[in-house]
């Protein structure tokens, strides 16, 4: 088990870590305005952090202690085929999410 003290030491770290990384795009750059290029570039923040957070849970499921499973990556399909036809998020994670369950249900 983590001390008390190096956990609360580490919590203060990253949100001092994490301060500054905000600060410095607000703070320092914010007043002036960016280039195109990367401008470009940060469109594509977003559109990434769900893939991101998501396809370790598909690939490697804590659930099922690492090992891969039909439901969680046919929900995963279909999260992706509902977002690619329908152009909408949402319907993207409720979709995937009622896969995964109706599966997870058919399958045990």
């Amino acid at each position: 088990m983590i001390e008390t003290s190096t956990l609360w030491t580490v919590i203060i770290l990253l949100g001092i870590g994490s301060f500054g990384l905000r600060f410095v795009f607000t703070g320092l750059v914010g007043d002036r305005a960016m280039p195109n290029w990367l401008l470009r570039h940060l469109r594509y923040t977003a559109v990434a952090i769900l893939p991101a957070l998501v396809a370790p849970q598909v690939v490697w499921p804590v659930a099922t202690d690492g090992v891969f499973d039909i439901p969680r990556a046919g929900a995963a399909a279909a999260a992706l085929l509902i977002g690619l036809v329908t152009k909408n998020v949402l319907m993207a994670v409720l979709g995937g999410a009622l896969i995964l369950y109706g599966l997870l249900y058919l399958v045990g």
